[in-house]
């Protein structure tokens, strides 16, 4: 029978190795590690395991291995550097229900540099925050992870199950990275995800696309005194504009949601980029924008597809110039399915007396609208994950912070949620 040592004795442990968990946070932290330049992070991650006694797992994800697969994101970047690293725990004797721990080491880009108080990538403690990129999205989540495991074999205890430690690439813009493991053949009883939406259970989440649209104009000169010609700019505001109203529409469906019924604006339209135009005196050529749309767990991304083609569509077809020269519309990034975390009982009781345990109050839920590698092992790997984490201050915005002390605390329930769910042998075989 799995061993059982007492909640405090626990606790306790976590608190004893923090200082040193928010040093192994500081130095993550201080990788850049966006899109493309992950592979030093995830070295630095791998090095970490195999010190702690790990199996590792460092491996280049492979597109074409993934590709055909259920929850692929279309991609048109290079993999070259996108390395993705499990670590596993085995244990003597399996007797406990096996266990991922998920969390992704990509970060968003900065913006300025100005714009921050202090540098991004030097993390800095004030107030009980440490602040820096990365540092609460989701960086602060790996570190729980890991101290989590440490405290109990600092105990003399480690997980009667197996466990495997993921740190993976691209969840910030498809996913695939997640995905890679599934592909390569990581499975468990349940996963669970720290991201930074708070210490509370994520109930649902929606399904982010991303696309790409090109708009022609006719290049003329500014003044208009040969031809007005057709400003690619001013075009892409009218398909830019019809689409906000679509968001509108698909914000009123969502009375017909029983989890997004309640969410202020669970749909967002988010125009990420855009870029046109060539010289100030001349009309433009050309204006390319990119969007990031949202979609309900259960909406069915063809249909959405559909809908966001036919918008844009329509606006070309009334528009005399584009009526000619219709808007070229791609896919790259995201593709993903909402996501409910259902049938699930027995995990959420876990999580819910480790989290009275730390806390000293009930577990309460919510749902977001943001998504996380959730959906992978819930939609196509029959495995309930479950998403719960610290507190973070504007991520992907400027001054990212995270609350150490949630942090603490997330570690302190991730421990008792392994001790409960997976259960305990004693490290060494002689133990009683």
């Amino acid at each position: 029978m799995p061993e059982r040592i007492a909640d405090e004795a626990i606790l306790r442990a976590v608190d004893n190795g923090f200082a040193r968990q928010v040093a192994f946070l500081a130095d993550l932290v201080r990788f850049p590690s966006q899109r493309g330049e992950e592979h030093a992070a995830q070295s630095f991650m791998a090095a970490a395991y195999e010190a702690d006694g790990y199996a590792v797992d460092m491996w280049r994800v492979d597109v074409d291995a993934i590709r055909d697969l259920p929850g692929f994101s279309p991609v048109a970047v290079s993999y070259d550097d996108a390395f993705n690293v499990v670590a596993t725990h085995t244990p003597r004797n399996a007797t406990g229900r096996s266990l991922i721990l998920n969390g992704h080491i990509d970060v968003v880009p900065t913006g300025p540099l100005e714009r921050w108080v202090r540098d991004p990538y030097d993390p800095a403690i004030e107030d009980g925050w440490m602040h820096g990129r990365g540092a609460g999205d989701m960086k602060a989540g790996l570190s729980a992870c890991l101290y989590a495991l440490a405290a109990l074999r600092s105990l003399g205890y480690q997980p009667a199950a197996n466990v495997y430690l993921q740190s993976v690439v691209e969840e910030e813009c498809t996913g695939n990275g997640a995905l890679a493991c599934l592909q390569r053949g990581y499975r468990a009883d349940a996963a669970f995800i720290p991201e930074p939406l708070e210490p509370r259970l994520m109930r649902a989440q929606v399904g982010p696309i991303w696309f790409r649209v090109e708009v022609d104009g006719d290049p003329q000169h500014a003044s208009g005194a040969f031809s007005a010609g057709a400003n690619a700019i001013e075009k892409a505001f009218l398909i830019i504009q019809a689409l906000k109203q679509l968001e509108i529409v698909w914000n009123a469906r969502k009375v017909d949601d029983k989890h997004f019924c309640d969410h202020p604006h669970p749909i967002r339209f988010n125009l990420g980029r855009i870029e046109g135009g060539e010289w100030t005196s001349s009309v433009p050529a050309r204006c390319v924008f990119e969007m990031r749309v949202a979609t309900y767990p259960g909406q069915k991304l063809e249909d959405a597809r559909a809908e966001l083609e036919a918008c844009i569509a329509d606006v070309a077809r009334d528009d005399p110039f584009l009526a000619n020269r219709p808007p070229k519309m791609s896919y790259n990034g995201f593709m993903a399915e909402g996501y409910v975390l259902e049938g699930a009982d027995e995990m959420e009781a876990v999580l819910r007396r480790s989290h009275v345990a730390v806390w000293g109050e009930p577990l309460t839920e919510h749902v977001t609208s943001a998504t996380t590698d959730a959906r992978f092992f819930g939609l196509y790997a029959d495995t309930p994950a479950i998403v719960y984490g610290p507190i973070c201050r504007m991520p992907h915005g400027y001054d990212e912070a995270v609350d150490l002390d949630s942090v603490r605390k997330v570690t302190q329930t991730i421990a008792l949620f392994i001790a409960d769910w997976c259960g305990l042998e004693p490290i060494d075989p002689e133990a009683s």
